[in-house]
């Protein structure tokens, strides 16, 4: 079980990688850079910032173990793919608006990281 410290740190690097984000994000579009390449800057520098807290700070573990950081690659990946699904089919489908199929995945992706992180990710790296 986790305890509430865990859960404490892991909400931080949370609330810090998504702050960040946004900060990178909407700095490099008002620096002129196209939108889809400012995402994709901004969206991996934040998984890299995410990587290393989780890592050394929330879960206590070394950073430089190859199969854990696949295992939080494909968690991310996984991540993406939910939020595509809720944004793109499941939302639709059910007839919310945009920024309801957004707060569902704001709800749903911490609860799925946080559990796959903790089974999985970094499960075998003690």
């Amino acid at each position: 079980m986790a305890d509430t410290g865990q859960i404490l740190r892991f909400s931080i690097v949370g609330a810090t990688v998504a702050g960040l984000y946004v900060l990178a994000y909407t700095a490099l579009l008002a620096a002129g850079m196209e939108q889809a390449a400012a995402n994709a800057l901004a969206f991996a520098g934040a998984v890299a910032v995410q990587y290393v807290l989780q890592t050394w700070w929330t879960f206590r573990r070394p950073l430089g173990l190859p199969d854990q950081m696949a295992r939080f690659a494909c968690t991310i990946a996984a991540g993406f793919a939910v939020s595509a699904l809720i944004t793109g089919f499941i939302g639709p489908a059910l007839g919310w608006a945009d920024w309801l199929s957004a707060a569902a995945v704001t709800v749903i992706l911490p609860v799925q990281n946080f559990i796959i992180f903790r089974l999985w990710v970094y499960a075998a790296a003690g």
